[in-house]
């Protein structure tokens, strides 16, 4: 099992909707896949269509990470009415935000590791949908982590905070959990038209090089629709929600190569 957070230490830049859409090409592809909605404001439960009535959630799972617990906090995404498929959701809450302080525990840092390895064996890939901070919540996703894609925008603070998110990574791997790895830097939000963007995009490449992940998402209404419509993209009518979803396939490929996950069907080496 791959796990993979997606993190923003600023907010307002896509991050939620770069996890629905990789979690919409997972789907497609017929990956096995859990999207941990660890971000407060729990939009990927929402986006993913999910009944959240009688269920507990993670909240729960992060005061008691017991796989009883964590059994009842998942549940299947309402994706799978569109097609067959393992696509589901460790419930999100605003409640996580008490599990968000400055100064975690040892013991707290390793709760979601420790949850998800209860269901180790039922999914392929891990998405996990992080808080826009660097407190406890961002630090237990990490630290039950393989890999961390920091979503970012072409704007004037990006490099900065895709600069501190880099640090901040490095410093869990040395401290904390030495399998961790940045999988790279997706720049979301891209107008290919705008010469600000162009310079920013040229910015963030000079400093960090094979790091900037290829490619970058241009800004698009259509996967907002979905995500309000609480659809898969690949499912969405347009040609531009069919190129948005071919890009995110293409980050699929990267993440699957990376974490060495089979395609369905193939026999894992």
């Amino acid at each position: 099992m791959h796990v993979l957070s997606v993190s923003s230490l600023k907010g307002g830049v896509g991050k939620t909707t770069v996890t629905l859409g990789l979690a919409s090409a997972a789907f497609a592809r017929g990956v096995r896949t859990l999207v941990v909605d660890l971000d407060p404001q729990s939009d990927v439960s929402t986006g993913m269509d999910i009944q959240v009535a009688g269920r507990l959630n993670i909240a729960d799972v992060l005061g008691n990470p017991r796989e009883k617990v964590v059994r009842q906090a998942i549940t299947s995404s309402g994706w799978v009415k569109v097609h067959p498929g393992t696509i589901d959701v460790l419930i999100g809450s605003p409640s996580a935000i008490n599990f968000d302080g400055p100064h975690p525990s040892v013991r707290d840092v390793w709760k979601l590791e420790e949850a998800l390895a209860t269901i180790e064996s039922e999914y392929d890939l891990v998405l996990i949908d992080c808080a826009p901070s660097l407190n406890a919540l961002t630090r237990t996703a990490w630290a039950a982590s393989d890999r961390v894609i920091v979503v970012t925008e072409p704007g004037l603070f990006s490099v900065a905070a895709a600069d501190r998110a880099l640090r901040a990574i490095e410093e869990i791997r040395r401290g904390l959990s030495p399998r961790l790895q940045p999988l790279g830097i997706v720049v979301n939000r891209v107008r290919p038209q705008s010469i600000e963007h162009q310079f920013r995009i040229k910015e963030l490449r000079d400093m960090f090089g094979p790091l900037v992940l290829s490619p970058q998402l241009p800004e698009r209404t259509s996967l907002q629709q979905a995500q309000g419509a609480a659809k898969p993209l690949h499912i969405w009518p347009g040609d531009s929600a069919q190129e948005l979803a071919a890009d995110f396939d293409s980050l699929l490929d990267r993440v699957m190569r990376t974490g060495r996950i089979p395609t369905p069907g193939e026999v894992r080496a």
